[in-house]
């Protein structure tokens, strides 16, 4: 049986071959992910409710738009970070499947593909159980992103 490592190892190899400088391999995944999540993703998430709790209209619905223009840049960003994460690790040898870390980012991706296939229906005729399902999973999703986040550290100060 074959597997992810063994699947990815040319790309790896591949990479290595560029001589990337080592912090740039150890930390480059880590640092523009932070980018991605505690900036991007705090402003989708914060920009999300305050569509939804902001009186004034007109605010609510600036919000509404920052957050529909920015929440597929940022699962496209984490799609390309998580393949990225992969590589790092198996440029690094290390397991995957055996990562916490790798499991958590790829539930997070679920959730966020999950939660855009909700919006991208209309809400199934704009039901208002969907919005608060959406607005609860990618809460769920950014608060899963910190854990992440806190693995991913662990991980990197371990090799």
């Amino acid at each position: 049986m074959v597997n992810l490592s063994q699947v990815l190892e040319p790309i790896a190899a591949w990479f290595r071959s560029l001589g990337i400088p080592h912090p740039i391999v150890h930390w480059g995944h880590p640092v523009m992910m932070g980018i991605v999540v505690f900036v991007m993703g705090s402003f989708v998430g914060l920009a999300g409710w305050r569509g939804r709790l902001v009186e004034d209209k007109e605010a609510a619905m600036k919000s509404r738009s920052d957050h529909r223009k920015l929440a597929p840049w940022m699962f496209l960003f984490m799609a390309l970070g998580y393949i990225g994460g992969l590589l790092a690790l198996v440029m690094h040898h290390q397991p995957i499947l055996e990562s916490p870390h790798f499991w958590t980012g790829s539930i997070v991706l679920l959730l966020l593909f999950i939660n855009g296939a909700i919006s991208l229906s209309g809400f199934v005729g704009n039901k208002p159980s969907l919005r608060i399902l959406h607005a609860y999973l990618g809460s769920t999703a950014l608060c899963l992103l910190f854990v992440h986040a806190a693995l991913g550290l662990k991980l990197g100060m371990s090799f």
